[in-house]
């Protein structure tokens, strides 16, 4: 989810909020990076609309009370209305909603987003940023262990292709799946004009496009990553996911999560009180805790970490490997 600056002072958040810690290794000196992360928003739309959202009366309004007091009026508030006459709509549950949001107006958002127009406000380009420094931190924390050349991966639901790309020209062996099939049909589009025109000939191998959620993934990979897929799902449903992820991956997996805290609850509580098609889907806050037990269920345990953030886009990024 997106969120106005301005609410930073008032919301009394962390000056650490700010930083970007470098990725560490459990019980190891901390990994250094040479640029730092960047993390998810908090909604499927997070920011696209924003930035007009909020105007002096709702600042002023925020700025003259307490946390406590601004949680009081967030009671009173029924985000979850639209979301209900949202999968009434289409038929179906959050993954419904969620397939028919990025099939139709969130592709178009996101579309934008993950490009390179100009045709997008400050937050959204704050959130391209901090997608971008995702994408290249996930690099450098595969290449720490070697080339990808060869190297196989599965890219669990691959947006428009902005890791995909990137990794196959890295020559690794990449198998990518979205829910959404116009995201799949663009990421496939792109992967084709930026792989098979190389300027020397070897082009890089052509990824594998699927139309598939999560559940559905199968075979066997060296490496699994899913990068800002959990915040559709609840903790219940994530901790089936993360099992699923893993029983894919031979050596490791790399996942990407809006971290669970106090201050980003309230903030995500704040977003959800402006309407608009971009708040049609959940998001789900995970803490490190939860998604930690959950791969020690499965015999998996997080050898590094790292937390990136814009000023509208927060994540926490972890390669799990198996004890």
């Amino acid at each position: 989810m997106a969120f106005s600056s301005t609410l930073s002072s008032p919301l009394n958040l962390p000056k650490t909020i700010n930083r970007f810690p470098s990725f560490s290794r459990t019980n190891q000196k901390p990994l250094k990076l040479a640029t730092a992360f960047a993390i998810p928003p908090l909604s499927t739309a997070a920011a696209t609309d924003i930035s007009g959202a909020i105007d002096g009366t709702t600042i002023a309004m925020i700025s003259g009370g307490s946390v406590a007091a601004l949680a009081a009026v967030l009671s009173f508030t029924d985000p979850e209305r639209r979301r209900r006459l949202q999968a009434e709509e289409v038929g179906g549950d959050d993954k419904e909603v969620v397939k028919d949001y990025f099939n139709n107006s969130g592709f178009q958002r996101w579309k934008k987003i993950y490009g390179d127009t100009d045709d997008v406000n400050r937050v959204q380009r704050d959130i391209r940023l901090g997608h971008a420094k995702t994408v290249e931190n996930t690099l450098l924390m595969l290449k720490d262990q070697g080339p990808l050349q060869g190297v196989t991966i599965c890219d669990a639901g691959c947006g428009t292709g902005s890791l995909t790309i990137p990794l196959a020209k890295e020559g690794a062996i990449v198998s990518a799946a979205d829910i959404s099939a116009a995201m799949v049909a663009e990421a496939e589009k792109q992967a084709k004009e930026q792989l098979l025109d190389s300027e020397d000939g070897s082009a890089p191998v052509m990824p594998k496009f699927e139309v598939k959620d999560l559940e559905s993934l199968d075979g066997k990979y060296d490496t699994v990553i899913c990068l800002d897929v959990l915040i559709h799902y609840p903790q219940s449903k994530a901790d089936g996911m993360i099992s699923h992820l893993a029983s894919l991956a031979k050596s490791r997996l790399i996942l990407s999560f809006a971290p669970k805290t106090f201050y980003y609850d309230l903030l995500k509580r704040v977003g959800e009180l402006f309407p608009g098609p971009s708040k049609a889907t959940r998001a789900y806050l995970h803490s490190e805790a939860d998604v930690e037990k959950a791969l020690r269920k499965v015999g998996w345990k997080i050898r590094k970490r790292g937390l990136i953030t814009t000023q509208f886009y927060f994540a926490r990024l972890v390669e799990a490997v198996p004890v």
